[in-house]
């Protein structure tokens, strides 16, 4: 069997009642050259039975794989171990792909040419709501080949989800950490591809179309408590990997992050996680301890509005 150019992966927990919304989405593709993967978070509802009576009338092939619920970072990782495809597409279980979605990133990964691929892991375009309303910022550009450090925090700061395809063998050299209670924030493998020089391109296209639910896999409140752990790792990491290179191109960035490491692991210690995120670099560690009364405003901040939210 030959293996197809796209790998549609749809990370799932307990999201039946939604999951039509991404099927019915892949069932209208104008390019035809993929598969489906869905991989169950630990589902108690009948998302099982869903997708496998899906499996048999899709004219793609459609691949079920269960876990424990060990949230996204690890049924990504399974994901990019299992993918067939040469292409990974993040298709969460809420949400829709436009008709020629696969089709536009395929023409557009094809219209780079096969020399310069080689130093590119993706496409990515723009997430939009049901109203038409452009989630975040578009890029400044409609075409642009840049890193995604820089689109993200020390060129032009976009805010926003974006929605695009990534190539498999390099995800999987670039795996989820899985010792991390939570949550990992998707920058953590994002920022650490981009770091090994490698480039995406981005359209200012709709690719993705958004549903907002209270129940969203990836959407949720209070999250700097909730997912301390993840976060913390990925501010520690960006402060040893950028504040050197980077400091002076987005202070206010590093400063916050510089807090964040004191506020994440007084969150983590109210959890009972006793690890501690290290700095490696002077540097980093030096901001860390300037900022440390910061880091501990914020928390007792944070602390302050979950109780509020608690007695709404």
């Amino acid at each position: 069997m030959t293996s197809p150019f796209f790998t549609v992966f749809t990370p799932t927990y307990n999201r039946a009642h939604t999951l039509r919304r991404p099927f019915e989405s892949l069932l209208r593709q104008t390019f035809r050259d993929f598969e489906w993967l869905v991989v169950d978070d630990g589902s108690t509802d009948d998302t099982r039975e869903l997708v496998e009576a899906w499996a048999e009338e899709a004219w793609f092939p459609v691949r079920y794989f269960y876990q424990e619920h060990k949230h996204k970072k690890t049924a990504f990782n399974l994901a990019s171990r299992e993918a067939r495809g040469y292409m990974l597409a993040d298709l969460d279980s809420d949400d829709e792909f436009f008709p020629d979605t696969l089709e536009t990133f395929y023409k557009v990964w094809h219209e780079i040419s096969a020399e310069d691929r080689k130093n590119f892991v993706g496409v990515t375009g723009l997430c939009v709501y049901r109203d038409g309303r452009v989630v975040g910022d578009l890029f400044p550009q409609g075409c642009l080949d840049a890193s995604v450090l820089d689109t993200a925090y020390y060129r032009w700061r976009l805010k926003g989800d974006k929605s695009g395809c990534m190539r498999v063998d390099i995800l999987r050299k670039f795996p989820f950490p899985e010792d991390v209670e939570g949550l990992v924030p998707e920058s953590v493998v994002w920022d650490a591809i981009a770091r090994a020089g490698y480039l995406t391109r981005f359209i200012n296209k709709p690719v993705l179309l958004v549903h907002e639910t209270p129940n969203s896999l990836i959407r949720t409140d209070n999250q700097n408590i909730k997912y301390a752990e993840g976060l913390g790792l990925w501010a520690a990491l960006t402060l040893d990997a950028d504040l050197k290179r980077y400091f002076w191109r987005n202070p206010l960035f590093f400063i916050k992050l510089g807090a964040g490491i004191t506020r994440y692991h007084l969150h983590m210690r109210d959890q009972g996680i006793c690890r501690q995120w290290q700095i490696v670099s002077p540097l980093g560690k030096l901001l860390v301890k300037v900022l440390r009364p910061i880091g501990v405003l914020l928390y007792f901040r944070d602390k302050r509005r979950s109780r509020q939210r608690v007695c709404k």
